[in-house]
């Protein structure tokens, strides 16, 4: 739609050193951009790496790939990837969805399937049992997810360029999530995969 801002998520690997932030920031807004929230995904302290999600607005007329372009043009630094980004033009913390799910332990398993996609920017998200498939998904999950044993958290196989990420909710059940086209999932994002799967399940059980 003509002269409406549209939100846009972008996935930035940055030198993890005082003033890069700041750079990246400078370099988004001549270039069109408008920051609404900043979310450090992952800190690689060994390569002195940060990783942050940017949610954005572009100004009409801006192409995102003007955006990109002025990142990249900087030293260190490099655009993973960059997507609309639909979700209420807020980031989704961890902290947001534990407290939806204490909020109605009951229904938490199906309800961190529902929080999921928005969590971790991720396309779906679905439960999947060993004896009847799907038994809870969003809508743009899979129809033809199968079961498969996952000891913890960890990236699973897919036969196409989609990345999926998966963890153990209990005996007879996983969680995955999926990215249509990647990008990877950070050891970060499967390591917080499994904490929340871990909490949603002691959620309802003490309900």
């Amino acid at each position: 739609m003509s002269g409406v801002e549209m939100p846009f998520l972008l996935r930035v690997e940055l030198p993890d050193v005082p003033g890069s932030l700041g750079r990246v920031a400078s370099a988004i807004g001549m270039a069109g951009g408008d920051i609404e929230a900043i979310e450090i995904v992952e800190k690689r302290h060994d390569d002195e790496i940060a990783v942050d999600d940017v949610l954005l607005e572009v100004s009409p007329g801006t192409m995102p790939d003007s955006i990109v372009s002025a990142c990249n043009a900087l030293d260190g630094v490099q655009v993973v990837w960059i997507s609309r980004y639909a979700a209420g033009g807020n980031l989704f913390l961890d902290l947001e969805a534990v407290e939806e799910l204490t909020a109605d332990p009951a229904g938490s398993l199906d309800r961190l399937i529902d929080l999921l996609p928005v969590t971790f920017r991720a396309e779906w998200a679905a439960r999947v049992s060993d004896s009847a498939g799907v038994v809870h998904a969003t809508d743009a999950a899979p129809t033809d997810l199968t079961f498969t044993s996952i000891g913890k958290a960890a990236r699973l196989d897919t036969p196409d360029d989609n990345v999926h990420c998966g963890a153990r909710l209990n005996k007879h059940e996983i969680v995955v999530i999926g990215r249509r086209g990647g990008p990877e999932f950070l050891d970060s994002e499967v390591a917080r995969l499994g904490h929340l799967v871990s909490l949603a399940m002691s959620i309802s059980r003490a309900g």
